[in-house]
């Protein structure tokens, strides 16, 4: 289940007896831990009497061996068993063939079934979370069997369409909201950077909450939440682009250039607008239109609206061209065939009316 399926069922049943917290996204997984942890042993300084963490895989034995034994000094066990390799999918294990093959040939005897009747029959003083940054092999017998008796997260990475749920989460913890200039510019921004890290995004509108009193945060606000990220210092170029201003793109352009900005880092940001205008332009004409052009371009629905608007006033041609000559330029660039003026020329050429 997804993160705010696997709070809302950990509020609403309780703590379970076994849990598995897979995926990328080690965000949800730190925070998953943390609500598990809350809710078996509320008190956080009786913790460190009750959980015992373990680095990388306890061995089968060992671990039924830690469930059965009795806390002598606290009320329950909790075992916290980080980067376990339980859940891997195996090399050359693609279709399950091998998994099941392996797991019909167990004995009764044998220590993972040993360990799995244990965690289908667990004492009641007895708890196991096991963690993996991996995604977790459905097929697997105690992937199965820890989804039947206890609870799994699947903590996958956020994409810029997927962002809203997370970023009403936290804007409801923070008892704070946006301004439509303010969502406008987060969306657009999460859907430049290469990767969502959710952590920094956290940590940066904490930081923003600490600094105003303000309920509502603007776009002035939120833009300082970004202002580290290189792929987000050329949004304002790419709004230039969009609205075909050049002389305001290349007064951008050449700040960016002035202030140090990485040279490929600034033809990539313009490469993928390009190609996100020329698909977006390639969609609208086989009737694809406002919203509905955030899934196929992979962005948030409200920004993909936006890139559409910004898309009817270039000609398809000339977004084909504009693409083909950045690609060309990115390996003019790492090649020591070219430099800033590559980049001049395309901005001028898109806004060239």
């Amino acid at each position: 289940m997804k993160y705010g399926q696997f709070l809302a069922a950990l509020r609403r049943n309780g703590a379970k007896h076994v849990y598995l917290l897979a995926g990328e996204e080690t965000y949800y997984i730190g925070k998953a831990e943390q609500a598990v942890l809350k809710a078996l042993v509320p008190e956080e300084a009786a913790r460190s009497e009750c959980v015992q963490s373990f680095d990388g895989d306890v061995s089968a034995d060992e671990l039924t061996g830690l469930i059965d034994t009795v806390p002598f000094f606290a009320e329950k066990t909790v075992l916290l068993v980080r980067n376990s390799n339980l859940f891997r999918e195996k090399k050359g294990d693609k279709d399950g063939d091998k998994e099941e093959k392996k797991a019909k040939s167990r004995k009764k005897g044998d220590p993972m079934e040993r360990l799995m009747d244990r965690l289908s029959d667990m004492p009641d003083t007895s708890y196991v979370i096991f963690e993996t940054s991996a995604k977790a092999d459905k097929r697997r017998k105690i992937y199965k069997l820890v989804e039947s008796v206890g609870a799994v997260l699947e903590a996958e990475r956020e994409r810029p369409w997927t962002i809203d749920e997370w970023l009403r989460g936290k804007l409801s913890e923070l008892n704070r909201e946006l301004d439509r200039e303010a969502m406008a510019y987060f969306m657009n921004a999460v859907s430049m950077m290469q990767s969502i890290e959710l952590e920094f995004l956290d940590e940066e509108l904490n930081k923003l909450a600490l600094s105003t009193e303000n309920r509502r945060f603007t776009k002035k606000d939120i833009s300082r939440v970004f202002a580290s990220v290189p792929e987000v210092s050329g949004f304002a170029m790419l709004d230039a682009v969009s609205a075909r201003d050049v002389k305001k793109a290349i007064v951008i352009l050449e700040r960016q250039l002035s202030e140090g900005t990485y040279l490929p880092l600034i033809l990539a940001g313009l490469s993928r607008h390009v190609r996100q205008l020329w698909q977006a332009k390639e969609l609208m004409a086989r009737g694809v239109r406002g919203r509905a052009l955030g899934q196929p371009l992979n962005l948030n629905p409200v920004i993909a609206e936006k890139i559409g608007r910004a898309a009817q006033g270039f000609d398809a041609k000339l977004l084909r061209r504009v693409f083909l000559f950045l690609c060309d330029a990115d390996y003019k660039l790492k090649t020591g065939q070219g430099g800033e003026e590559l980049l001049e020329e395309a901005v001028i050429a898109l806004c060239r009316k």
